[in-house]
């Protein structure tokens, strides 16, 4: 796994990963000198580097940056990744595009422009960090979490599944990127279904629960 951006999502999937038996390499866009005490706490199977290592290295590279950064993003080293879009659009932090104010676009779609030669999918921009880590649990046992993805590829959402699988989740397909609005920022399945920020352990949310929030979304 490669992950290109260390804020507090990056980092939990990372744990996570590490945590299931994944190789990890984090990058982030002050140096991998910056993440060094970050990557030993994470133990052997992480280790820091730049984010064109991070991205080369990743047979799935985890984006968590913010939607104005996506111009710096590594295209040449991300074409024919499968890449794992966690981002959300915040106009007060990434400043007004207009794609993405008028809805011409998804935050997706945008970062795809950026990536023409990789395959995205959409996933974790829908829970806060917290949950993310708490919630996690085993295949078969009881009050596992569902978490939506959305994406064009089905050999890059299969692999995506395969992976949220691996870190305790199960998915819901949300459908092509085009539709990824849908967990967006503000959306009954943006944040909602976990339980309250309060609750740092948070609540369990099942298939059912994300579908029916998922088609609840409008515009």
């Amino acid at each position: 796994m490669g992950i290109i951006g260390s804020g507090n999502v990056g980092i939990t999937v990372a744990q996570l990963a590490v945590e299931a038996g994944h190789r990890i390499v984090l990058s982030n866009s002050r140096g991998p000198e910056t993440l060094a005490d970050t990557a030993a706490k994470l133990g052997p199977r992480a280790s820091a580097a730049t984010s064109e290592q991070a991205a080369a290295a990743g047979d799935i590279v985890v984006i968590a940056v913010p939607v104005k950064a996506f111009p710096n993003l590594p295209a040449a080293r991300l074409a024919g990744k499968t890449v794992i879009d966690t981002c959300n659009y915040g106009p007060e932090r990434d400043g007004h595009i207009p794609e993405l104010d008028g809805n011409a676009l998804t935050s997706s779609e945008l970062l795809l422009r950026y990536l023409p030669d990789a395959m995205v999918v959409k996933a974790f921009n829908n829970i806060f960090y917290k949950h993310l880590l708490a919630l996690a649990r085993p295949e078969g046992v009881a009050g596992r979490s569902f978490l939506p993805i959305a994406g064009d590829s089905t050999q890059a959402k299969a692999a995506v599944a395969e992976f949220i699988d691996s870190i305790g989740y199960s998915v819901v397909d949300a459908g092509p990127l085009t539709d990824s609005w849908r967990q967006a920022t503000g959306t009954p399945v943006w944040g909602t279904p976990y339980g309250p920020y309060s609750n740092e352990k948070g609540q369990p949310a099942g298939e059912d629960a994300l579908r029916a929030a998922l088609a609840a979304a409008v515009r």
